[in-house]
C-alpha cells in the first residue's frame, strides 16, 4: 500500500507546476525531458539476462503507451483547460480501470455506460465562461485518451508482473521508460518540429523539470506499478482518485487559480466535481 501512497502524495503537486511553473513551454518538449529524465536514473537497473526478447518488446511497447502516450495526451491538455480541471478530469482513469479488467475477464455491466454518460454531464456542467467550449471538450478528450493509455498499462503491467514473480520491477522497468522516451521524442519532431528538450527552459523551470523527471515520473511510475502488483484491481482503481482533490486543492489555492474564478464558476466547479463523483459511485456497482 505504501507504493501507492508516496506517488499520490508527490504527484497531487504535479498538476500545479505543471500549469504554472512550466507555462509557456512545449507540452511534448516536457513529455519527453520527463520520460529522458526517468529512463537515465533506471538505465543502471536493467538487467537484460532477466527477460527474453519477446518480454523485453512487451514493456517496450507497453511503456510507450502507458507513459508515452498518456504523457502527450495528458501534458496537452494544459493547453486548453487549467491544471485544476486537468486533475479533475482524470478522475475516470478507474472506471477504465475496472473496465479493462472485466474486458480481460470477459464480463460487462450496464452501470458502466450510465456512470460514463454521468461524468460526462458532470463536464458539461463546469463549463466555465473564461473558457471556449471547444478547448474545454478538447481538453476533456485529451485526458480521456491519457486516462485510458494509463489504466490499459496499470492493468496489463499488474498481469505481466503477477505471471512473472522471479522477475524484480526495478530489472525491467527501464524498457517502460525507453519505450516512452522513444514515443515522445518522434512526437515531439513530428508534431511540435522542435528539439525534444526545452533549450529556452528558465533555471527554475529547469529545477522542476529535472524533479519531475526524476521524482515524479521515474520513483513515481515505478512506486505506483510495483504498487499495483501487490494490491487487488478494486484498490489501485480506488487510488487512482486518492490524488484528484488534493491536486485540485493545490491547484486551487496553493497554485492561486481560485483567484480568477467567480463565485458562479466554483459552484459550476463543485457541482460538476459531485456529479463526476456520483458516476464513479454508480460505476461501482455490480
Amino acid at each position: 500500500m505504501i507504493y501507492l501512497v508516496i506517488p499520490t502524495l508527490i504527484w497531487a503537486f504535479s498538476f500545479g507546476l505543471i500549469g504554472n511553473t512550466l507555462k509557456g513551454l512545449d507540452p511534448l518538449q516536457i513529455a519527453d525531458t520527463r520520460l529522458l529524465l526517468a529512463l537515465i536514473a533506471f538505465l543502471p537497473f536493467i538487467k537484460l539476462a532477466n527477460t527474453n526478447g519477446q518480454e523485453k518488446w512487451q514493456l517496450i511497447l507497453l511503456g510507450a503507451l502507458q507513459y508515452g502516450v498518456m504523457y502527450t495526451c495528458y501534458l496537452s491538455a494544459f493547453r486548453y483547460i487549467p491544471s485544476h480541471l486537468v486533475a479533475l478530469f482524470s478522475v475516470f482513469t478507474p472506471l477504465y480501470i475496472v473496465i479493462i479488467n472485466d474486458l480481460r475477464q470477459r464480463c460487462f455491466t450496464p452501470w458502466y455506460l450510465l456512470a460514463t454518460l454521468l461524468s460526462v454531464f458532470g463536464a458539461a456542467v463546469i463549463k466555465m465562461d473564461s473558457i471556449e467550449s471547444s478547448e474545454i471538450w478538447l481538453g476533456f478528450c485529451l485526458m480521456q485518451i491519457a486516462n485510458i493509455a494509463f489504466a490499459f498499462g496499470q492493468v496489463y503491467y499488474r498481469d505481466w508482473k503477477q505471471s512473472r514473480p522471479h522477475i524484480s520491477d526495478s530489472s525491467v522497468f527501464g524498457f517502460l521508460y525507453l519505450g516512452a522516451a522513444v514515443f515522445t521524442t518522434v512526437a515531439t519532431l513530428l508534431i511540435s518540429s522542435q528539439p525534444p528538450i526545452p533549450l529556452s527552459a528558465t533555471p527554475t523551470q529547469w529545477l522542476v523539470l529535472v524533479y519531475m523527471g526524476l521524482i515524479a515520473s521515474g520513483l513515481g511510475f515505478f512506486f505506483w506499478n510495483k504498487g499495483a502488483t501487490q494490491t487487488s484491481v478494486g484498490v489501485l482503481a480506488a487510488f487512482n482518485n486518492a490524488v484528484v482533490p488534493l491536486a485540485m486543492f493545490a491547484s486551487l489555492f496553493v497554485f492561486g487559480e481560485a483567484k480568477g474564478g467567480t463565485p458562479e464558476e466554483l459552484v459550476r466547479l463543485a457541482i460538476g466535481s459531485l456529479l463526476i463523483v456520483a458516476a464513479l459511485l454508480i460505476a461501482k456497482r455490480k
